[in-house]
């Protein structure tokens, strides 16, 4: 049964109008990673991530479906809206301003399984639906219990190690009280792939000193507790009282660019690797109640609440400018820097609040379902400065400090209302309508439909079709956020869209995405153990919210200075090094067509009679494209988008994606194998210091580069020790299949030579590990 894209009770997944994929929990522990987003992007088809994320922008778990942003992914956790990071994706690239959910801040253990919803679903769930919805549904059993011990490491590389401890327990009381815990604790080394600086000969440091193309290392500790229990057994039908409270705590590092001895030889003879710090913690809470016969509705009234709160720091750090001009009046004499600072702070907050009623009836021999329901949410986002050593002269090494004055407070409310009517007008017909109205404080306001139908040919063949409407408000991230990142040759600063700084180059007050999805299916059954779905699908998005403006050299550094802050000197004096200068803002910089068809089958073959057990297989596609058919003009009459964001946009995500996979079951033992296809991916690269000076850091000219389709190759065999225990040992991508490295000219500093924009192949390699799972 699922609870996903219909309001309808008791519906299955292969009953529904729109299509849905149900991950269990057994097939997300068989894919052989230890973090949620990589067990849903190792199954789904239609969910692909980056190849690696840029500092601690990395660890947020940044599902792309379809192709699109994560921003537009919508996350509920038991039909509950999830609150998001309010760790931004600060770097330029086709994620530049994401603030997702993060899915790895809650426990697998306690995953019963999950729904993804793949169509528009704004006249539904609200905001973020437009490119789908990924439900997480949590156990809640009152008996029984799992735990499982994991471990494995990037074998071909020697590090990444990783470990994993994780387990979950259901407990009775009363006559009917249900209340399950869950708990993860996970850590993973450093990865980091060998590379020779470009800086290395001339300079006399250690060719591989430099450690940033690879992955952070990370701590991670989550709980979660649901619970429910009949309050008032003869109120309504029954009240019932429910929850779910979750928690999860963060500690990460990650390596920046190396910088050579003359930065800063009183602190660093030997040169230094900063490290960008991130110490995170997240919460959430819901509290409800539900009654089966609320004056003939079964009525549920919810209250949500989460949070998310970062501190990015830097240590293994200094300021040069600090070291040189000193700053009593902070308490900074010259020649001093700290070598460990706060950076910034970053919080989310959100609090939704929902009544909902649905009423299945029957009127003129019809099958109907009616749902009708209210949502109020407020949102604030809050950014902190960062300690005065941070900011001051340049700032410090690897990410500068927020100032004081791009420091702030920001909020907004929300009210919506929803109206949602099924009806069956034959037995075997199924028409869905859903409008919903919201009131943005900040945005305005939207009214958002969708028709979705179904009709049954046969016990094995339906077809199903779906046109509906969504927006997508700009978060509170992409209207306020500034930031300024210092590397070793440069510099590249976000500017907060209202701020002066930004309307120098071009920006313009941002409004609300809008989109127009229309999908059509077919849905075959024509043997028992045997189905197919295949569904075609168009999204159109107005108005895309894009990391724009791409300035770079003088105008960029003017840009940045006007907000107060301030470029290293030896950036901003070096006519050379001024080029490597950048600005962005975030715009409303496209309208984008996404075309795609999605494909799903399963079989289950039954070899038992002849001694051979038993074999499920599965096979998954998505094909699709992203189009643009307009760019929008910035203020000064520029392009919003050059080249390098428009294939960002358009061809930085695979064409397709397959998915086979042979589950076999034969007594005690138990194999795994899994092939993976990722399709092309296509960047424009900016020219980077090896290449000639007249290419270097342009940002009009750029060298296109293609990472070819690859095969990943997965394997995991397992055996039943006893009826409570079972191990697996495996291996993920076992032939050790990695991206193309980029051109010399395009590699940044010489190391940075995988394509860091393209979502699919993994950049660490072969994975081996050894798994034991036990139920209580």
């Amino acid at each position: 049964m699922i609870v996903t894209g219909t309001r309808s009770l008791n519906r299955k997944a292969r009953d529904s109008t729109s299509p849905i994929d149900v991950i269990s929990a057994a097939t997300l522990r068989r894919s052989g990673q230890p973090n949620l987003v990589d067990q849903i992007t190792r199954t789904d088809p239609s969910v692909t991530i980056k190849a690696y994320g840029a500092d601690t922008a990395a660890l947020v778990a940044a599902i792309r479906l379809r192709g699109l942003s994560p921003n537009q992914v919508l996350v509920l956790v038991d039909g509950k809206r999830r609150h998001p990071t309010s760790n931004i994706t600060a770097d330029a690239g086709p994620e530049q301003g994401s603030t997702p959910v993060d899915i790895n801040m809650i426990p697998a253990a306690a995953i019963d399984h999950i729904e993804i919803l793949r169509d528009g679903a704004a006249a539904q769930y609200g905001s973020d639906a437009i490119a789908g919805v990924v439900n997480i549904i949590m156990k809640k059993t009152d008996h029984g219990g799992s735990g499982t011990a994991f471990t494995g490491a990037d074998a071909y590389n020697g590090d990444g190690w990783q470990y994993q401890l994780d387990a979950d327990q259901g407990f009775s009381f009363g006559d009917d009280g249900y209340v399950h815990v869950g708990g993860q604790i996970y850590h993973t080394d450093f990865f980091v792939t060998n590379a020779t600086d470009h800086r290395a000969a001339a300079n006399g440091f250690p060719p591989n000193s430099n450690k940033i193309n690879g992955l952070p290392e990370e701590t991670r500790e989550t709980l979660s507790v649901e619970f429910g229990k009949t309050l008032v057994p003869d109120l309504w039908g029954g009240l019932r009282g429910y929850g779910l409270v979750t928690y999860g705590h963060r500690h990460s590092e990650a390596y920046e660019n190396y910088r050579i001895p003359s930065r800063l030889p009183q602190y660093y003879p030997y040169g230094f690797s900063p490290r960008e710090t991130n110490e995170e913690n997240d919460y959430a809470a819901t509290l409800g109640l539900k009654a089966d016969d609320f004056f003939g509705f079964h009525a549920d009234l919810s209250t949500t609440w989460g949070s998310d709160n970062t501190k990015i720091g830097n240590k293994n750090t200094g300021n040069p400018g600090l070291v040189q001009y000193g700053a009593p009046q902070y308490g900074y004499a010259v020649g001093f820097t700290p070598t460990t600072v706060l950076a910034q702070s970053q919080s989310t907050d959100q609090w939704t609040n929902n009544l909902d009623f649905t009423r299945p009836f029957t009127a003129f021999h019809m099958p109907m379902n009616f749902a009708i329901g209210a949502e109020e949410r407020s949102e604030v986002y809050v950014l902190g400065a960062g300690s005065p050593a941070s900011t001051l002269y340049g700032g410090t090494q690897g990410f500068a400090g927020l100032l004081p004055a791009n420091a702030g407070r920001f909020s907004r409310n929300v009210w919506a209302g929803y109206i949602d009517y099924d009806v069956h007008p034959l037995p075997h017909w199924d028409v869905d309508f859903a409008g919903r109205f919201e009131h943005y404080t900040d945005a305005g306001d939207t009214e958002n439909g969708k028709i979705s139908t179904r009709y049954d040919f046969t016990k094995w063949l339906a077809l199903r079709g779906t046109i509906s409407n969504g927006f997508r408000a700009p978060t509170l991230a992409e209207e306020n956020y500034s930031s300024l990142n210092v590397s070793p040759t440069g510099a590249s600063g976000i500017l907060a869209t209202s701020s002066g700084g930004a309307r120098s180059i071009g920006a313009v007050p941002l409004k609300g995405e809008r989109s127009t999805n229309a999908s059509a299916g077919i849905v075959l059954q024509p043997l028992s153990n045997l189905s197919i779905t295949t569904d075609i699908y168009q999204i159109n998005i107005r108005d895309r919210i894009v990391g724009a403006g791409g300035v770079t050299g003088y105008p960029a550094l003017a840009a940045i200075e006007s907000t107060g802050a301030t470029v290293p000197a030896d950036v901003a004096e070096n006519p050379d090094l001024v080029k490597d200068v950048s600005a962005y803002y975030f715009a409303n910089g496209a309208s984008t067509r996404t075309q795609g068809i999605d494909i799903n089958a399963n079989y289950f073959t039954d070899f038992r009679y002849r001694g051979l057990g038993t074999v499920t297989w599965t096979a998954g596609i998505d094909l699709n494209r992203t189009r643009i058919h307009h760019v929008g003009i910035d203020a000064n009459g520029n392009p919003f988008l050059n080249e390098q964001g428009i294939g960002w946009l358009t061809t930085a995500s695979p064409r397709s994606k397959i998915i086979l996979n042979a589950f076999w079951k034969y007594g005690k033992l138990d194999v795994n194998v899994r092939q993976t296809r990722y399709g092309q991916t296509k960047s424009n690269l900016t020219y980077q210091d090896a290449a000639p000076a007249d290419l270097q850091y342009s940002g009009t000219q750029f060298a296109e580069f293609k990472n070819t389709p690859a095969w990943l190759t997965d394997l995991e065999v397992g055996y039943q020790i006893t009826p409570r225990l079972h191990a697996a040992i495996g291996g993920n991508n076992i032939f050790n299949v990695r991206p193309r490295r980029v051109p010399n000219e395009n590699a940044y500093l010489g190391v940075a030579f995988y394509d860091q924009d393209s979502s699919g192949i993994p950049i660490n390699g072969g994975f081996y590990y050894g798994r034991l799972n036990v139920n209580f």
